[in-house]
């Protein structure tokens, strides 16, 4: 048993992903044989949130604090050098199949009561596996006596096949974006239009010398009524789409990714950054309620 816990395989044909118990994330995508997921081997912790899934919020909270029912919370500071909670509450949970199938699995996992959150919460999400790729989908369900709000979101680092980073062009569907505290990285303001700025990528540009650590939000979804956004590499592309409610996208392009150098992380959001302080985009579940929502990757040509 590895630090990621059980490995959970999943195959439709060429396509195959494998999932870590150990907060769910995914940490293979093969399409034909070609990556559409960067990947890490499976003694090695996920580098640089790699595949996390984000509940019961994605990005931060400044200081680890917001207002619940007029009760000041406290989190735990994930992030001690920045003084922020960070991606959530179960990234580092053993989650536990609820069902399995060759191409599809269920993972599950308690969101508890805690210092700082106050609700109980079932989180559960659902592989798939398919001709065109992978589909994620999230359900949070609340357990307790009280409304809550929260939000979720992931961290895939999607990958062009055998594409360097560098060579790839990206386009987003998002119209606006918010400025971070270069140090914090806290949203200073509200969002703002993109359009005509340097962080306009409504159609599609190169990332190469490109550095992004960057809260987008206004994702509007296409005709087909999902977002996209897109990775494209000379060979050929991947997609990430998602529900409209995942409105906003985190991309962040690090370099020194183990084993493979620049990488582009893409993360569908249901809110930004510090939304249990600014309430933006929050959803509220009532107690028994359940709510959710789907992404996804797919290879495009």
């Amino acid at each position: 048993m590895t630090v990621n816990g059980e490995q959970y395989e999943i195959t439709d044909g060429p396509v195959r992903a494998v999932i870590n118990e150990v907060g769910a994330a995914p940490r293979i995508l093969e399409i034909g044989g070609l990556p559409y997921l960067e990947t890490y081997p499976d003694e090695h912790a996920p580098p640089m949130g790699c595949g996390a899934v984000l509940v019961p919020w994605p990005n931060r909270v400044g200081g680890g604090r917001w207002t619940y029912a007029g009760q000041t919370q406290q989190l735990a500071l994930t992030e001690p050098a920045r003084g922020n909670a960070s991606h959530g509450l179960l990234r580092h949970t053993s989650w536990q199949p609820e069902s399995r199938s060759a191409a599809e699995i269920t993972l599950g996992a308690d969101v508890n009561v805690q210092p700082g959150w106050p609700v109980r919460l079932r989180a559960t999400v659902t592989y798939r596996v398919h001709a065109e790729g992978l589909t994620i989908t999230h359900t949070v369900a609340n357990r307790g006596h009280r409304e809550i709000p929260f939000g979720v979101g992931a961290h895939p680092y999607p990958r062009a096949g055998a594409a360097a980073t560098d060579d790839c062009t990206l386009e987003l569907a998002a119209t606006t974006a918010v400025e971070l505290d270069p140090e914090r990285k806290i949203p200073t303001g509200a969002p703002t239009p993109i359009a005509g700025t340097d962080l306009d990528f409504r159609t599609a540009r190169p990332l190469r010398d490109v550095e992004l650590d960057t809260a987008f939000g206004g994702c509007l979804p296409a005709a087909d009524g999902l977002v996209h956004h897109l990775l494209r590499g000379p060979g050929g592309g991947v997609e990430l789409w998602a529900d409209p409610v995942f409105s906003w996208v985190q991309v962040y392009t690090p370099g020194g990714f183990p084993g493979r150098g620049r990488a582009v992380a893409i993360e569908p959001m249901t809110c930004p950054p510090d939304a249990l302080n600014n309430g933006l985009d929050l959803i509220t579940l009532e107690p028994g309620q359940t709510w959710s929502g789907s992404w996804g990757i797919r290879a495009v040509g």
